[in-house]
């Protein structure tokens, strides 16, 4: 699943997006606080927005109508429509992307390359330096600081679930050379000892495996409406029908009943770091 090392550049469209809100909230006369909660989001979420430094739910020009009125609702419905979205992340991930960063539940399945919430500096530019049409050194440290960027919600986010399942292939695939997959390895058993964070090995003989179809991520969000996400070449799929949803969690559970579990992943994870 696929951000220069001081961060991305912000783009001018969220910066002009965040002056105007904070001009709109301001002439109101509320407060970062007072807003955020009539608009049922929270206060640091508001004030990233307004810095712009985070784009803005789809659904944002709407709950401010009550609140700030209808002319202001116009107002930033017209702005969010001209926005340009963050640099480094590519086109067809970037609503996937606004849903992961509000999850309270978020399931992963990969069998093409370590989760990108997992990946270490080092794993995911060994990544992009192999991605064909090639990419600019500019391009591709934009593109890792983007990803690195987005494991902020890991720390962000301790009452988020986070549940990994990880085809054993992938890790030994050794992507980067063996001091990149070592440290990859490092970094995975050090994520996996939150309390909200379990990561399962998907070993490579199981003669019952449920992911032929391939790699799939299931959202929650707030509202605890259930997201499903695929991806392929160039292209990706956002799920939001119940019955296609439902379908994914069901192989998701399956998958979860077919991988190591966590004593058993911890232990090959080290038996793999020993060999790296």
């Amino acid at each position: 699943m696929t951000a220069d090392n001081n961060g991305p550049e912000l783009s001018d469209s969220l910066k002009t997006f965040g002056a105007v809100l904070k001009a709109l909230r301001e002439e109101s006369g509320l407060t970062q606080e007072e807003f955020a909660t009539r608009v049922r989001y929270s206060p640091t979420y508001i004030a990233k927005i307004e810095q712009g430094k985070r784009f803005p739910p789809g659904d944002l020009p709407g709950r401010t109508e009550d609140v700030l009125g209808p002319t202001a609702a116009k107002v930033l419905a017209a702005a969010a429509r001209s926005l340009t979205r963050r640099a480094g992340l590519a086109s067809w991930f970037q609503h996937w992307a606004e849903i992961e960063e509000d999850a309270i539940s978020l399931y992963a399945y990969e069998c093409r390359v370590i989760p990108g919430l997992l990946q270490t500096e080092g794993y995911a530019r060994a990544i992009f330096e192999r991605q064909l049409p090639p990419h600019s050194a500019e391009q591709i440290d934009r593109k890792v600081a983007a990803r690195l960027e987005r494991q902020d919600l890991l720390g962000k986010r301790p009452n988020t679930a986070f549940t990994f399942i990880i085809e054993q292939s992938v890790l030994e695939r050794r992507i980067g050379g063996a001091s990149v997959t070592k440290a990859v390895l490092d970094h995975v058993l050090s994520i996996g000892e939150r309390t909200n964070v379990e990561i399962q090995v998907m070993p490579r003989r199981q003669e019952d495996h449920c992911g032929s179809d391939g790699q799939l991520y299931l959202a929650e969000t707030p509202s605890h409406q259930w997201f499903g996400y695929t991806e392929g070449h160039l292209s990706s799929n956002l799920i939001a029908d119940p019955a296609q949803v439902s379908a994914l969690h069901q192989r998701y559970g399956k998958l979860r009943s077919q991988a190591l579990d966590h004593r058993a992943t911890v232990t090959l994870l080290e038996q793999m770091r020993g060999a790296a």
